[in-house]
């Protein structure tokens, strides 16, 4: 901005002299003719502005002090460092001290207001000064409207900290959460005296406060909406509208951020920049979340990519363990997206693709809540009762149980496709369901199936703990027909596969008598201990020529040849010696001598 002249601002300098009787300041009629007339360049940042001092001294305290305090009388030249909203602020002030009818807006009455506090244009100095017009302003058109409101809050952001010392901030955001309050109150009376239904209403009636105002907390800084936040719940704004105020907020907000691997990024500092904005963002929404519940209004998608969202950003072990354990307590609702939870590999090609241990926390936690539920209630509760609520399936807790062991099966379906999963993180979420959460094995069979197939090279004991898991008891007949031929698993398993299966074929044929049927069970019976018995025997004789060739092995190896010959030729030297000496002795062989070899016996007295 250039020099904005006297005539731009259509001075009006009529010579109405405002002062406010028991001032200390020197009235503007005690001023010389010479300095009222003469023209005065004020300074603002790289704008200049030639004014008159005359409106200046009329209306703001701040260059009336400065021009007294000047040493030179005549001073031409003013310089203003500091005046929040900068040259468009000071412009407006100005043609205001002119007498120019400025608009007062949402958008600069905060600017405003923060301006003639800068430049002290208070009544102390004229009446209807530009403090007490903007103060009327937020009075009659910001503070009753929540939507005015938070855009002032939001231009509040910009002029700091001259807004917060004129407390505007912090009266905004109580306008904003007062009358929040006051509507929700108004919204709920006229309800009760409509005799609304109690199901939610489609069309004009069913909006609520949220649907028109929430939307625009997403101008605000994040400071400024947690500050807002905080005072929603401090004045009791229901939890739901909270819940989706928070929701909306946050998607707006992360969507703008680009996650980035914290590994990758190394002395940018636009780059840890924004990784510090991303991470302060995550941990501030999660701070903001309403208590830890069952019941709680923030749906489990949204905790899920706020947890996805905190690992990409390494945000504290506090945060991700809080968000763990608010999924784990909606689990029974979620689908398989919610927990594909996928791993930052650091450029690492060998890393696993999700993050597996972040998922069995969150089973285990769910797992435990319930055992801690099973404790708490133990002393209020019916023997009968508990039982029935750990054992049938009709009880919610089982049938949570089953909810959650479905998606377990899904999950290990999912992630046994990844060839660098490591076998023990796959038994360990394959062992982590108790034995009564599953009723049908058909997806754990599935799972682990596939995770054989993507992992050949497993090694046996880990095949056999893993197949040890599926109870062929609860394997569906297509699963059983499935099992029974398929050769990734253990020899043992398949036995038990074809015996359940005979017994199944047998039971569930009705059409013989009951003598018929146990006959039969009976004759199916001993043919698949035959069966059972071959297949032993089988395996004793492949035992038997496997120990044969592993000592055919060892026979034929030349070293070992070379080495018998020599014992062989060895024992016979030292028996021609032997009896050689017999003979040089001479005389009669006795009956030592007629055997060389016979040890001497111990006398003893026993």
């Amino acid at each position: 901005m250039g020099v904005v002249t006297v005539a731009e601002l259509k001075p009006n300098i009529s010579g109405k002299r405002h002062f406010r009787p028991g001032s200390n300041a020197r009235p503007v009629n005690e001023w010389p003719i010479s300095d009222v007339s003469s023209d005065l360049t004020v300074e603002v940042g790289t704008a200049s502005f030639a004014l008159h001092k005359f409106p200046l001294v009329s209306r703001s305290g701040r260059i009336r002090k400065l021009l007294l305090e000047a040493k030179d009388p005549k001073v031409s030249r003013l310089h203003l460092a500091g005046v929040p909203g900068g040259s468009q602020a000071f412009e407006l002030a100005a043609k205001f001290c002119y007498g120019v009818n400025i608009e007062i807006t949402t958008s600069n009455v905060a600017m405003l207001r923060c301006a003639a506090h800068f430049l002290e244009m208070t009544e102390e100095f004229s009446e209807k000064n530009l403090e007490s017009r903007t103060e009327v302003y937020l009075k009659e058109t910001v503070f009753p409207n929540i939507p005015n409101s938070i855009s002032v809050l939001h231009h509040c952001e910009s002029l700091l900290p001259i807004a917060e010392e004129i407390n505007l901030v912090s009266r905004m955001i109580n306008g904003i959460s007062d009358t929040a309050c006051k509507e929700q109150l108004t919204s709920g009376l006229s309800k009760l005296e409509h005799n609304f239904p109690s199901e939610p209403v489609h069309g004009p009636d069913a909006e609520t406060p949220w649907d028109w105002w929430g939307k625009s907390l997403v101008l605000l800084n994040l400071d400024s909406f947690q500050r807002v936040l905080s005072a929603f719940k401090t004045k009791g704004l229901k939890q739901d509208i909270i819940s989706r105020i928070l929701i909306n907020y946050a998607q707006n907000s992360l969507q703008g951020l680009v996650v980035r691997d914290p590994q990758l990024v190394k002395g940018n500092s636009s780059d840890l920049d924004l990784l510090k904005k991303q991470r302060v963002t995550i941990e501030t929404i999660v701070s903001l979340l309403p208590t830890q519940s069952r019941k709680s209004a923030v749906p489990i998608a949204f905790l899920s990519s706020l947890l996805k969202s905190a690992i990409a950003a390494s945000a504290s072990t506090c945060c991700r363990s809080d968000l763990e354990r608010r999924i784990s307590l909606q689990l029974d609702q979620a689908i398989l997206e919610d927990i594909l939870i996928p791993v930052y590999s650091h450029g690492n090609n060998h890393s696993p693709l999700y993050d597996t241990d972040s998922v069995l926390r969150i089973f285990s936690i769910f797992l435990n809540l319930d055992e801690d539920d099973e404790e708490d209630n133990q002393f209020t509760r019916d023997e009968n009762e508990m039982v029935y609520d750990f054992d049938s399936p009709g009880s919610p807790k089982q049938s949570s149980i089953l909810k959650v062991s479905k998606l377990m099966d899904n999950y290990l379906a999912e992630v046994a496709l990844d060839s660098n999963l490591t076998p023990s993180k796959f038994i360990a979420l394959v062992e982590l369901l108790p034995d009564h959460a599953r009723m049908v094995h058909d997806g754990l069979y599935r799972a682990v199936d596939i995770f054989l197939k993507v992992h050949p090279n497993i090694k046996d004991t880990e095949r056999y703990r893993l197949c040890k898991t599926i109870d062929c008891q609860k394997l569906s007949q297509e699963a059983c027909s499935h099992a029974a031929q398929n050769e990734r698993l253990p020899v043992q398993m398949a036995v038990q596969v074809l015996y359940f299966e005979q017994i199944r074929s047998a039971v569930g044929s009705g059409c013989i008598s009951p003598r018929d049927n146990y006959a039969s069970v009976r004759r199916e019976n001993r043919e698949l201990k035959l069966e059972v018995a071959r297949m032993r025997m089988r395996l004793t004789d492949l035992e038997k020529d496997h120990v044969s060739m592993k000592q055919e092995l060892v026979r034929s190896h030349p070293a070992n040849k070379l080495f018998k010959s020599f014992t062989k030729k060895l024992s016979k030297l030292n028996l021609f010696s032997r009896i050689k000496d017999i003979k040089t002795i001479g005389g009669k062989p006795n009956s030592e001598s007629r055997f060389p070899f016979q040890k001497r016996r111990r006398h003893s007295v026993s």
